[in-house]
């Protein structure tokens, strides 16, 4: 297989690796790192890519593994908080000033929920709800079974629940 293959093939993906490694990493400037060393992985491996076989799956096993031997991923119990200007932009529209607010809020607090989830849990959701992947292609992503998978999802939606309760009782 040609490096233009790899090139058809994994470009499109751009996006979607850069947004799981940012929700991986915690910080914008590692997720960069984290894609720009999962490519240059896959395209020098590319060659043990098994055509057929799943190519999605495949690139983000090779991102999910690099976070982990990445020294963010060591420190991966750590929550870090977002900087400001990574907040998403509020689209400007009749919404009142209290309507934003409330908006932004809980934007904020359903994202602090999601990272403080451990690594594993995280990813599974994330893998999920917002990459969208059959839970066969998650499981091939994170080389576990699917079984793991299911439970893993659960875990993680009832500590994300439970993490929104507490949180929404205190205010």
């Amino acid at each position: 297989m040609t490096a233009a293959t790899f090139e058809e093939l994994a470009m499109p993906l751009f996006d979607q690796l850069y947004n799981f490694a940012h929700w991986l990493a915690q910080d914008r400037t590692e997720a960069e790192d984290l894609v720009q060393e999962t490519y240059a992985k896959a395209l020098k491996g590319f060659s043990s890519f098994q055509p057929g076989t799943n190519f999605r799956a495949w690139m983000y096993r090779i991102l999910r593994n690099t976070f982990l031997t990445s020294r963010t991923g060591l420190k991966a119990s750590m929550t870090v908080p977002i900087d400001s200007e990574d907040s998403p932009e509020l689209p400007a529209g009749p919404e009142t000033p209290e309507t934003i607010l409330i908006e932004s809020s809980q934007h904020q607090l359903l994202q602090s929920a999601i990272e403080a989830l451990p690594v594993h849990f995280r990813e599974a959701l994330l893998l999920c709800e917002v990459e969208e992947m059959s839970y066969q292609e998650i499981a091939e992503t994170l080389s576990i079974p699917i079984g793991t998978v299911m439970s893993r999802l659960s875990r993680a939606r009832r500590a994300l629940r439970e993490s929104l309760q507490q949180k929404l009782v205190r205010t």
